[in-house]
């Protein structure tokens, strides 16, 4: 029998199929083994750009906050009094608001007038140089970003800060020689804005925030960039900032579990990151596990190299991802095989003319006929064959009509996720940092003195459109993600005259008459503050545009009852304006997200949609009531929990 030409046709066949199937298993493991690492890969390289983002949001947020203060009428006239208990609380107040670990106020002569530390402030030679101060002194203009305290600072603000800067270095493998055991200086994001009474420079504000032994900025990333997804019990993201090639900050823990803070990283890593300041991304043993890694170099606000930052996804999840992908492989092979062998006894000894005619019609079935010629149907199990073949053509024939529905469908489907994942990249890279680079420095223009009108004017101009498009591109992302709220006991009357106060300019500027009637006995809420006040923001900022010159706004606030449930109290802040109204039609429309009313180029259509959201995820709702000519009337109503109602 093993001569025969059915054993000769089934050897061969199953020769052939395990010779396939080997090289098979082999060539797709190799392929299967660098997609993985590729997708790795690429996706490390996007975590890295999403976790500078982050350390650049971290230093946008000082910056903002010490600019604004640094243009803080109150502050300058304390300033000019040197009222120091004034003036700690101000800058207590500031710190409070963006955590920073350190701020105070140097004078022209760059002695330092006072800070929110604990240590009194030194009077004559004891008090020592603040290199931050002597920077913006020495500009004439604010600074901001990256920089290097030494231990002699960091002791003269508040000596915790000095305690958390010094740290000792441990031996790691692979690490470049180095003759230090510890350092005592500190990586800090800082900020620094010069102080005028008029034209003259009287001082200097700064602040900033140490990164040593800091984990606010590594854990956002974790949780952000990687979800806090966790693969066997471990993390399956890390982040760390280092100082020089020292880790300062970091999630990446030792085997004893601990954050790995004064281990080094690779001297082919410090190379490459450090000196010749290029990424670096590939798969690295990172203190106890092997990760796919990304660093990039940390820039000062001199220009230099002082730092890495480092993102890592754990490899072990893509490597038993590879595992079961190659074992379902190996187990197709093998299926594929044994189907192979079926078909050679099945080939071998059908050898007749319907299976011809069979193979015929699968020919040109393979060639997109589904309705080929098989003749006439046999009597015998050929013919349940041939059955099948028809019953088989006539399934193929509904499944490509049902495919080729299924595949438009998830055509269209994929373009929009597509769209909105282009939309959200462009947005959050290609953006942000151009247009926040863009209004600062419009802004330090505008603040020179030997601008002529033209000029100014056209600055102002770029200043306003950059704006308007910054809004633009918040209002999106506010839209398409949804923020973790804040939540805090607040009181709403001081919450919404905080919001009043920010527009009061705007309204004065419009002509328009705005007025504030806070209503008694209202309790305390717990609510996110800063979004809530968005929310009061965008009412009023759409009641001015609504309103001419010679208008008024009313804005109260009040205790009511629920409209929808009995027995339910709640907060009304009511926000009401005598401007154009609200056409009937579009009533139903004004949370839609993208509906506007406004021109083209004036408005997003966000707005609402954004401020409808985070009211009803403090559980209220947005109700509104207008005539066309005679105003509109938005009232949000929040209700109030029994606790909070005593």
């Amino acid at each position: 029998m093993f001569y025969s030409i059915r054993a000769r046709l089934i050897f061969s066949f199953l020769g052939v199929s395990l010779l396939v199937g080997i090289v098979s298993l082999f060539m797709g493991g190799q392929l299967l083994y660098k997609a993985v690492l590729n997708e790795a890969t690429r996706r490390i390289s996007l975590d890295l750009n999403a976790a500078r983002e982050i350390y650049e949001s971290e230093s946008t947020n000082i910056r903002t906050a010490l600019d604004i203060a640094s243009l803080d009428a109150d502050l300058l006239a304390s300033l000019e009094q040197r009222r120091t208990e004034l003036l700690i609380n101000k800058l207590r107040l500031v710190a409070q608001k963006v955590e920073l670990d350190f701020a105070g106020i140097v004078l022209q002569n760059g002695s330092t007038l006072c800070r929110i530390g604990p240590v009194p402030v030194p009077v004559g030679p004891e008090n020592a140089d603040n290199p931050i101060a002597s920077w913006v002194l020495k500009k004439g203009e604010g600074v901001a970003g990256t920089a290097i305290l030494r231990s002699e600072f960091l002791l003269q603000e508040n000596p915790e800060l000095a305690s958390r800067a010094q740290m000792k270095i441990r031996p790691t493998p692979r690490a470049a020689p180095s003759e230090e055991d510890e350092i005592s200086s500190g990586m800090a994001l800082i900020a620094g804005f010069p102080l005028y009474d008029g034209t003259e420079l009287i001082g200097v504000l700064y602040g900033g925030v140490l990164l040593n032994r800091s984990n606010k900025i590594v854990d956002k990333v974790r949780e952000t960039v990687f979800q806090n997804e966790k693969y066997e019990g471990m993390s399956i993201g890390t982040a760390t900032i280092f100082y020089r090639d020292l880790r300062i900050a970091t999630n990446v823990l030792t085997p004893e579990r601990e954050r790995a803070l004064g281990t080094r990283v690779s001297q082919e890593v410090r190379d490459r990151v450090l000196i010749e300041g290029e990424r670096w991304s590939n798969r690295a043993f990172v203190v106890s596990d092997w990760y796919i890694t990304a660093y990039e170099p940390i820039v000062d606000i001199a220009g230099e190299r002082v730092g890495i930052l480092y993102v890592g996804v754990l490899e072990k999840k893509y490597i038993d991802m590879r595992r079961r992908l190659l074992n379902v492989f190996v187990l197709i092979t093998i299926a594929g095989m044994v189907v192979a062998i079926g078909l050679g006894f099945f080939v071998t000894n059908k050898l007749m003319k319907p299976v011809r005619r069979l193979i015929s019609a699968s020919s040109e079935v393979s060639e997109g006929n589904l309705d080929p010629d098989i003749g006439m149907v046999s009597k015998n199990e050929i013919g349940i064959l041939q059955n099948n073949f028809i019953q088989m053509l006539s399934s193929l024939r509904r499944r490509d009509e049902r495919q080729r529905a299924e595949s438009e469908q998830r055509l269209l489907q994929s373009e929009k996720q597509a769209g909105i994942g282009r939309l959200a990249a462009g947005v959050a890279h290609e953006i942000n940092n151009p247009l926040t680079g863009v209004l600062t420095f419009t802004h330090m223009l505008l603040k020179r003195n030997d601008l002529n009108e033209e000029v100014r004017s056209d600055l102002e101009t770029i200043a306003r459109e950059t704006a308007r498009v910054r809004k633009i591109v918040k209002g999106l992302l506010d839209f398409s993600r949804q923020t973790k709220l804040d939540m805090e006991l607040s009181d709403i009357n001081k919450l919404t005259r905080a919001a009043i106060g920010l527009v009061e300019n705007q309204a004065i500027v419009k002509g328009i008459t705005l007025s504030f009637n806070p209503g008694e006995d209202i309790p305390l809420r717990t609510v996110d503050r800063n979004q809530l006040q968005s929310v009061v923001l965008n009412m009023l900022l759409n009641a001015f545009d609504a309103t001419e010159p010679g208008g008024t706004v009313t804005v109260s606030t009040i205790l009511s009852m629920s409209a929808s449930k009995k027995e339910e109290k709640g907060i009304e802040i009511v926000i009401s304006d005598t401007g154009n109204g609200i056409q009937p039609e579009h009533l139903d429309k004004l949370f839609d997200p993208f509906f506007t009313t406004k021109e083209v180029g004036e408005g997003t259509g966000l707005g609402l949609a954004v401020s409808y959201g985070i009211v009803a995820r403090h559980g209220g709702n947005i109700r509104v009531r207008s005539e066309p000519e005679k105003g509109s009337t938005f009232t949000i109503w929040m209700p109030i929990a029994e606790e909070e109602d005593r």
